[in-house]
């Protein structure tokens, strides 16, 4: 084995939050199909692979199976490794196993790292968000590998002296960096900077003197090789990405650290089987002693630094011009047609800029009567959004609360804290990263944008939807006439309320059984009454239940009646606070109409019965498309049948036509 030569390979493995701010689930994607969502994508052909990939032999024989994940350094963003908990607990497993596996390998010292919260560009943002940032990603951590992280990952690696002094503070020992990022070293005793010019020397560990005789160890990864991993197909070969990496170490005696950092999506999704060019890399640097594979914790507890560094402030490993690229029209982009600028980013960022300070004054004002101290109560927070059991919510409540809270003042609090919420979730970088503004990914920090509106609305009765979308006027658009334009098209129409998830459950009642308690995406669904009268393929549905949020404990009672004609046919009506003498009387003038196949006594009565009317049209997009494709398989062996016994009955006849070259109808060559 190499002396003193190491190498480290470290991934970025994170996704956007694409979970609709509504109803926490991410809706079916078309643009990622053959799977539900891109998330389900990525895992299929990145994350999943990881966990079991093959190293073959000069046969192309699998010669093992072997967890990337227990072999290099790694962190998830957060919010990916809560979807995949639900989503594919069994990968989610053995990433943790990982983790552990690794911990037994590097004296103890575990592969993953964390990661600030929700990927927003710590330069950009107020202290009280980067601190908060900072604690939900150590908790979320914690909550995950039951260890306290050694390494965290800065979104897009921008970083400024006060971040870093903040990692330090609250005990994170190191993070890496572009070597970029650099501005100038010396060895340790030296009085001398020398300046640097995108060379640092990445095969060693840097001190970084902080303020307040603090200091947080940096590694700088080498730019060259990550390059050629995620642009330049090195992924193509293990055997030559193994001697790649290994090639930057020289025959020098000084311990030398080969690494590199990258998407973690390179492995497997940005380039197809990447995963098997990794563990074949890994697996020919041991064989062929190459030199030592290591983690950055266990290289930084044997070889402390012996250099320090200064780092350019408000620097980033995506945009040459620093953080420029989320917050101005720098020039970076991921292309568009002719002409088009990012002139939207700087004008988006101070409209949300504005709403966050908006709905700061409103916390700082109304959630003090309710808890000790509302700082304390938003950073620990991560608590409820990590286990939002009912026992959990009360342990949290108790924790906080000021006093004993009524149910209302509970459900105060808990908007309160969502609003905080998605004012950081908000601010995701994706939003500004690409060239467009109307794109998939600011759409989505809008509508937490707006999620965070309606909290304020009703929970104030201040609505700041309308100077919202003035301000959004101003905001240009390369597609839209401005982003407002582009937000009342696409994103306002994602607003729910409590009445409109009501709506959803009685129209999905005509295919669903409810009874008793149900849990319907993040609610529990208290079912008082609930009965379906069957008509042929006709059928009426009624039902009362009472709908709890999860995150808010909100509730809403609610009565509805529905009629069902078939296919994606339907007309119902739902109704708040109707009590159970009007809900009798109603249901029993309903039923009788219908029984009696008088369908339009029965419409007229079901308008009656609440302000409120929805259709099969009011479904939430997954459950429509579920239900239409289950409609479609029923419909569609007679449909087959038909058509099968039609070209068996007339077989002989198109093929005499055929040999006799008489042209077939094209009705008959369409079921042949």
């Amino acid at each position: 084995m190499s002396e003193n030569k190491f190498v480290c390979i470290h991934g970025h493995f994170y996704q956007p939050p694409r979970e609709n701010a509504w109803l926490e689930v991410i809706e079916l994607q078309d643009s990622a199909a053959p799977f539900h969502d891109w998330n389900e994508r990525i895992n299929f052909e990145c994350y999943a692979p990881n966990t079991a990939a093959r190293v073959l032999d000069a046969e192309s024989l699998i010669s093992k199976i072997t967890n990337n994940y227990a072999q290099i350094s790694f962190n998830f963003g957060p919010t990916l490794l809560s979807w995949l908990e639900k989503a594919d607990p069994g990968t989610y497993r053995e990433i943790l196993a990982a983790d552990q596996l690794s911990r037994e390998r590097f004296s103890g010292h575990g592969n993953a790292i964390a990661q600030a919260y929700n990927h927003l560009i710590m330069p950009l943002a107020n202290e009280r968000d980067r601190e908060t940032q900072v604690l939900w990603g150590i908790a979320d951590f914690e909550h995950r590998f039951g260890r306290k992280p050694e390494g965290m990952w800065l979104p897009e690696t921008a970083v400024d002296t006060q971040t870093l002094e903040l990692l330090a503070s609250i005990g994170i020992r190191f993070t890496i960096l572009a070597p970029r990022q650099a501005k100038a070293f010396r060895k340790t005793g030296d009085e001398t900077w020398i300046p640097l010019q995108d060379n640092v020397d990445p095969r060693r560990s840097y001190r970084c003197n902080l303020p307040g005789d603090k200091s947080i160890a940096l590694f700088f990864y080498d730019g060259n090789v990550a390059k050629d991993v995620a642009f330049n197909g090195l992924l193509g070969n293990g055997e030559r990405f193994a001697k790649r990496i290994t090639g930057v170490l020289d025959g020098g005696s000084s311990p030398q650290l080969a690494h590199i950092a990258t998407d973690g999506e390179s492995y497997g999704h940005h380039h197809r089987f990447g995963e098997m060019a990794l563990a074949h890399c890994l697996d020919y640097i041991e064989e062929q002693n190459l030199a030592t594979v290591t983690n950055y914790g266990e290289f930084l507890e044997k070889y402390p630094p012996e250099y320090e560094v200064q780092i350019h402030d408000n620097s980033s490993w995506s945009c040459v011009h620093g953080v420029e690229r989320w917050r101005s029209d720098c020039g970076c982009n991921t292309g568009g047609q002719s002409g088009w600028n990012q002139a939207w980013r700087a004008p988006l960022r101070e409209t949300l800029d504005w709403l966050r300070d908006q709905l700061l004054v409103l916390f700082e004002k109304e959630a003090p009567p309710l808890v000790n101290d509302i700082w304390s109560a938003r950073n620990e927070y991560i608590q409820l959004i990590l286990d939002r059991s009912a026992e959990n919510v009360n342990r949290f409540i108790r924790r906080h609360a000021a006093k004993a809270l009524t149910p209302k003042e509970k459900t105060s609090l808990l908007r309160q804290l969502e609003i905080q919420r998605h004012c950081m979730l908000m601010y995701t970088s994706c939003a500004w990263f690409f060239s467009e503004v109307s794109g998939i990914e600011t759409n989505q920090v809008l509508q937490y944008a707006l999620r965070a509106i309606c909290h304020a609305r009703n929970e104030t009765g201040i609505d700041l939807a309308p100077e919202f979308v003035q301000r959004l006027e101003k905001v240009p658009s390369n597609v839209f006439k401005n982003s407002a334009e582009s937000f009342l098209k696409n994103v306002a129409p994602s607003e729910l309320n409590l009445t409109r998830v009501g709506m959803h459950y009685a129209a999905s009642s005509i295919f669903n059984d409810y009874e008793g308690t149900d849990r319907f995406l993040h609610y529990t669904v208290k079912n008082e009454v609930f009965e379906r009268v069957p008509a042929g393929f006709q059928q009426l549905a009624f039902g009362r239940a009472t709908l709890v949020s999860d995150i808010t404990c909100s509730k809403a009672g609610f009565s509805f009646a529905v009629l069902y004609f078939g296919q994606q046919n339907m007309f119902g009506c739902i109704a708040l606070g109707m009590s159970q003498t009007d809900f009798d009387a109603k249901q029993n003038e309903i039923t009788a109409a219908f029984r009696s196949s008088n369908l339009g006594d029965a419409i007229n009565l079901i308008q009656t019965f609440g302000t409120e009317r929805f259709s099969f049209y009011h479904l939430f997009k997954d459950e429509k498309r579920k239900i239409l494709q289950l409609i479609m398989e029923r419909s569609l062996p007679p449909v087959e049948t038909i058509i099968r016994d039609y070209y068996e009955d007339n077989y002989q006849l198109m093929t005499g036509m055929l040999q006799s070259n008489i042209p077939v109808p094209e009705g008959w060559r369409n079921i042949a």
